[in-house]
């Protein structure tokens, strides 16, 4: 009986030490997976993951970049969790004192930071394609073939030439790894949304389609900063259609000629050869030369009825402008101008 009782004493003795040690290891497990694990943060708190990698590129930028201290806990973690098989693609906001478990959580569901895609004024379709291409994952390659897909396009009414009336000023929502096409249909979207059945009717009543409404706001944007002079400027060119007569907008030669340097504007760019050149061809040119605020678009929608043909900017460089009815009374305003630009020193 004694024997018995010495085997039940240490058998329980020993399931009482399997307990200790393993409520201890279980306690060290919940200590490494929840108690913060953060790096230095070498470059900043965002990881981004890109389309297609695998878990060992995703944890060596982890490391590499100060995002996690301890490595071993957390593939421990990662590895019990699924990680490796979960993958997400994005932008991640990693915090000071986030643990394995919020990392691991966070990355698994793919709970990824959006980016605001804050779209200012834009000249060229590169311009666009660059500056997106820094914001956003979405394949520069890619996006040029967008702006080149006459199909695509035509779904908006648009077609290569137009493509860029289609990018509005304005603040938009994406997630990082948002593809090309993806961009460019959620940014049109809001242009179709602008153009609604009152501003078409405006349009055509005009004369003019939306594009061809944007293309005239592209270079009143240009023209002015003074948004209340812009219908004024407006009007301008659209007497100028009206007549069958030459935009002749400086803007357009500027933007022809490739130099947006350039603050004073002379033959050379009035002669170059190019359809966006208004002093060298009729009409409007074949696409916009910017992508104008909603303010200038407004502006050709709104620009008020009257006779001028002419406009300068005034002497004083003060920014706004002398407007005309008569070649003679812009040429007066024009000398003006010109002998100021010269007193400056200005070519």
């Amino acid at each position: 009986m004694a024997t018995k009782s010495k085997g039940k004493k240490s058998k329980n003795k020993l399931l009482q030490l399997f307990s200790v040690v393993f409520i201890m290891a279980a306690l060290v497990g919940l200590y490494l997976f929840f108690v913060p694990n953060t790096g230095a943060f070498a470059q900043g708190e965002f990881l981004y993951i890109h389309t297609g990698a695998t878990y060992d590129e995703v944890a060596i930028e982890l490391e590499k970049k100060g995002f996690v201290r301890d490595m071993n806990s957390f593939h421990l973690l990662a590895k019990n969790a699924g990680l490796k098989d979960k993958i997400r693609p994005g932008k991640y906001q990693i915090k000071k004192g986030m643990s394995n478990y919020n990392i691991v959580r966070m990355l698994r569901s793919g709970k990824q930071t959006p980016v605001q895609l804050v779209l200012n004024k834009l000249r060229t379709k590169q311009d666009f394609i660059r500056f997106v291409s820094t914001q956003l994952e979405a394949d520069s390659t890619v996006m040029q073939q967008v702006f080149c897909d006459a199909a695509f396009l035509s779904q908006y009414g648009l077609d290569t030439n137009t493509a860029m009336c289609a990018i509005m000023p304005n603040t938009y929502e994406f997630f990082w790894n948002s593809s090309a096409e993806k961009v460019f249909k959620k940014i049109a979207q809001q242009y179709v949304g602008f153009w609604n059945e009152e501003r078409k009717q405006k349009a055509q009543n005009m004369g003019l389609t939306p594009q061809q409404v944007i293309i005239v706001a592209s270079i009143v944007e240009e023209e002015s900063n003074s948004k209340t002079e812009r219908p004024t400027i407006a009007s301008v060119y659209l007497n100028r259609l009206r007549i069958g007569m030459k935009l002749q907008a400086d803007p357009t030669a500027r933007f022809a000629y490739g130099d947006f340097m350039i603050k004073r504007i002379t033959g050379v760019q009035t002669s170059f050869q190019s359809p966006y050149n208004t002093y060298k061809v009729e009409g409007l040119p074949p696409g916009p030369i910017c992508t104008p605020s909603e303010n200038s678009i407004l502006a050709v929608l709104q620009a008020p009825k009257n006779n001028l043909l002419y406009f300068c900017a005034k002497e004083d460089f003060s920014g706004s402008h002398n407007f005309a009815a008569t070649l003679q009374e812009h040429n007066a305003n024009a000398q003006k101008y010109h002998q100021a630009l010269n007193a400056r020193g200005i070519k």
